[in-house]
């Protein structure tokens, strides 16, 4: 089965251009555009259709896609999504990971490169180029400075090393041989630590500095 895959983006020839590309993958559709935040929202609640991906631009009117993935990775936090956008500059690449993006594109992106992509993050969870890689490992160099000064817990490393699995929290729970309230205890409070707000944050400070092994 396909998986499935909706465009937010206010420029609709662009859109439909990605819709038409996205149509030759063979192993993803393309199931409704979306032209903001608000519209992607009205057509999630009306239609009931929860895609496995969004692909969402992040300069748009009325909501545009910072307040998009925040709104999705509260309310929908098994969709992934992916910022596909003009913007390439280390503030909004660093902003939308913190808001639960776990990918991040360039609209000048090959459509080859685009369906690896969408590929590696079906299946690993998350995708980023080495650009952006780069950026986000430059951003949170400082935080082996933070390890250094915040005191993290032997269960709370555990944890880290769970964080960049596509395990659920209550799979997470049964590794650790815990509750899943526990285990969430556990995310608030190293993002509380860290000043984190996402699982995709955590598991870049986990690969950064070594968690993940």
């Amino acid at each position: 089965m396909k998986k499935t895959i909706v465009i937010v983006d206010d420029h609709i020839l662009i859109a439909k251009a990605l819709e038409g590309i996205i149509g030759n993958f063979k192993d993803f559709e393309v199931i409704y555009v979306c032209e903001n935040g608000k519209d992607l929202i009205q057509k999630l609640e009306d239609d009931n259709k929860v895609p496995d991906i969004i692909l969402l631009d992040i300069s748009m009117p009325i909501m545009d896609g910072f307040e998009t993935a925040s709104w999705l990775t509260t309310n929908h936090p098994g969709t992934k999504v992916m910022a596909l956008s003009m913007q390439g500059d280390d503030n909004s690449v660093i902003k939308m990971i913190k808001n639960g993006a776990k990918g991040y594109l360039l609209k000048n992106t090959h459509p080859k490169d685009l369906e690896t992509a969408l590929t590696r993050l079906d299946s690993e969870g998350f995708f980023y180029p080495e650009w952006a890689s780069r950026i986000i490992f430059s951003t949170f160099n400082k935080d082996k400075e933070t390890e250094n000064s915040v005191k993290i817990s032997e269960r709370e490393r555990e944890f880290l090393k769970y964080t960049v699995t596509e395990l659920s929290y209550k799979e997470i729970a049964d590794k650790m041989c815990c509750s899943p309230r526990t285990v969430e205890s556990y995310r608030d409070q190293l993002c509380e630590k860290l000043d984190l707000k996402t699982r995709v944050g955590l598991a870049v400070f986990a690969i950064k500095n070594g968690f993940a092994n």
